[in-house]
């Protein structure tokens, strides 16, 4: 049951993330990258804030991946590269999520913060965080396209579900 919900959840990350780039990339550089009094700043800030707490996560999880040591850490600074990592990771999450089995959702999983302090948390509540973090940060680039004269796309997790025509 919670792999599935799981597995539901990176399809509709990949999904969300898609159609935020897509219209992300109807932007001029400039105007991706200008401060709009986001949390990070741009909108390219936060798209990039919301691809480096992926890898985080995905490193502590997996062992492997990248390694940003700063959450603001622009690790792609032009949008063609930020899009490929993008969907590289998400692709990456999918392929975690559809590997584990039933029962490692129950885990318990040792990990660091970024200060490097000890931490232990169930595989399933991180999983919940890191799709719930994502959501939070795409209603804030949600936003910024708005404010950059653009309709955003909607992004709701009712709109994946629907069946399509």
């Amino acid at each position: 049951m919670m792999k599935a919900h799981f597995s539901r959840f990176a399809a509709y990350n990949a999904w969300a993330n898609t159609r935020l780039y897509d219209a992300a990339g109807q932007l001029d550089p400039a105007a991706r990258t200008r401060d709009i009094g986001a949390y990070f700043t741009s909108l390219h800030g936060t798209l990039n804030h919301i691809l480096v707490a992926d890898q985080v996560w995905m490193r502590r999880l997996t062992g492997e991946g990248p390694d940003p040591r700063e959450l603001d850490e622009i690790t792609q600074p032009g949008f063609r590269a930020l899009r490929r990592a993008r969907e590289a990771e998400d692709a990456r999450i999918s392929a975690y999520v559809d590997g584990l089995a039933e029962d490692a959702f129950a885990e318990s999983v040792d990990y660091a913060n970024l200060a490097g302090q000890p931490q232990n948390m169930e595989r399933g509540l991180i999983l919940a965080h890191f799709f719930n973090h994502q959501t939070h940060h795409r209603g804030q680039a949600h936003d910024g396209l708005k404010r950059l004269g653009l309709e955003p796309p909607a992004l709701d997790l009712l709109y994946f579900m629907r069946p399509k025509a």
